[in-house]
């Protein structure tokens, strides 16, 4: 647990995660004046195309039904027609500030969204042709701008994780899981599905006592000491993330007093995966990362792969679980932000399945073996992570948190349940092998 000194303030947490931000446009027009109001039509007239659900639409003394409502029903109260603006102008990031800054409300923010993914169907599909169009042209300008460098990188993830091990306690499970659960019944526990999800990937990299893991992106430690203390691996883990860092420590070394693991069993290091060659000092059998690469910009693809092939031998595997947007949408995502790279993970980027195969295909002598897409499993992840946090709001509020950074969380664990319920995202978990691996059966023959 951290304390709630004055770098916890709510003010310098939104300062720390870039969530004081300028709009995206230029001009915030003040509440009641023409732009919100034309802002408001132009809206008005998309929503009344929805294809299907409905949303009851309340604003002052005007309750309206919009949509045919076959499906979804979601209720929605606009308080201050800036949110008519943001919305027509920033698209989902107008759509989250709204909410953060309580333009607007709903008792369920996350069927809004999934009605609005459900619904923007052709209209995401023009955005896709025009990404096509555009990305020969805007890749090759990307390419000669600044790369996020290694500073850049430690303040993005520390914007987000180092945010304080106290408030992320609040919710996730007692195993500090910040990543996709597996719930292979429908009665597991938030626990019990975690750690379901470290073995199903373990699993599949048949890993055995002795067996040698890097791991980059630790997290709060919980995958190395699952490998540890199950499987027996010997493992060593980076991140760059300093408030992570001290709590997987403590957790290794409470797991090492406690008898069970051995003292050398489980190294931690806070160093950047540039540097997991000279970190690990070694080749490893295998190499697991649980939800990281969405923090590598996709620039730096072909590098991160090759640093992952040259730190396993040559008949090891790999083991990646991903947030990955589907191989039509990439192009667009690319060059564009939404809610959550705005205001939640700086420098955030989503791969998709199908530029893995092609990097690894290109720059790699690695071969993509399997991948098992599990998306519903997030969107029951986000739900009770979700659930958990509005039951302990006092705990947050007695944190120095405020409400705009309440609103804040609680849009974005909604946003991205819609999201994975949708399939707009998808979590998969993918197996990724060397040049001299070969499958063996054990099991099967002799």
């Amino acid at each position: 647990m951290t304390d709630t000194s004055p770098r916890t303030r709510p003010e310098a947490l939104f300062e720390k995660a870039k969530l004081v931000d300028e709009p995206t446009v230029s001009i915030t027009p003040e509440p009641g004046s023409r732009r919100n109001q034309v802002a408001r039509k132009v809206a008005l007239k998309v929503l009344e195309r929805l294809k299907r659900d409905a949303l009851l639409l309340t604003e002052g003394d005007i309750a309206v039904v919009l949509g045919p409502g076959n499906g979804l029903e979601a209720a929605i109260t606009v308080h201050d027609d800036r949110a008519w603006w943001h919305l027509a102008m920033e698209g989902s990031i107008g759509l989250g500030r709204g909410y953060i800054e309580n333009w607007w409300d709903s008792p369920n923010p996350e069927l809004v969204v999934q009605i609005a993914a459900r619904n923007m169907d052709s209209f995401d599909e023009i955005r896709n042709n025009l990404a096509a169009f555009t990305t020969p042209v805007t890749d090759r300008v990307r390419r000669v701008l600044p790369k996020p460098n290694r500073d850049r990188n430690r303040e993005d993830i520390g914007a987000h994780y180092d945010l304080g091990n106290d408030f992320f306690e609040l919710f996730l499970d007692e195993t500090m899981t910040y990543s996709s659960a597996f719930f292979e019944t429908a009665d597991m526990t938030l626990t019990e599905a975690s750690i379901a999800k470290y073995d199903r990937l373990l699993n599949k990299l048949d890993i055995k006592p002795g067996t040698t893991i890097t791991e980059i992106g630790t997290g709060w430690g919980a995958m190395a000491l699952r490998a540890a203390q199950a499987f027996g691996a010997d493992v060593v883990s980076t991140t760059i993330s300093g408030e992570q860092y001290d709590e997987a420590v403590v957790r290794r070394d409470k797991a090492v007093a406690d008898g069970e693991i051995g003292p050398d069993q489980v190294k931690l290091h806070k160093e950047d995966w540039r540097d997991i060659a000279q970190v690990s000092g070694r080749r490893s059998d295998r190499l697991v990362s649980v939800e990281m690469i969405e923090a590598v910009d996709w620039r730096d693809y072909p590098a991160f792969f090759q640093a992952l092939e040259a730190n396993i031998e040559p008949d090891g595997m790999i083991g990646m679980q991903a947030i990955c947007v589907p191989h039509r949408r990439y192009e667009r995502t690319k060059n564009t932000d939404d809610f959550i790279a705005r205001f939640v993970f700086p420098g955030g980027f989503l791969p998709s399945v199908g530029t893995i195969s092609k990097i690894i295909a290109k720059h790699t002598r690695l071969q993509l073996l399997d991948v098992d897409d599990f998306g519903w499993h997030y969107a029951e992840t986000l739900r009770r992570w979700r659930h958990n946090m509005d039951s302990q709001l006092d705990e947050v509020r007695a944190m120095g948190l405020d409400e705009r950074f309440i609103r804040l969380w609680r849009f974005y664990l909604a946003y991205c349940e819609a999201a994975f319920t949708e399939r707009h995202v998808t979590v998969n978990q993918l197996v990724l092998v060397g040049p001299d691996w070969r499958p063996g059966f054990p099991n099967v023959i002799g």
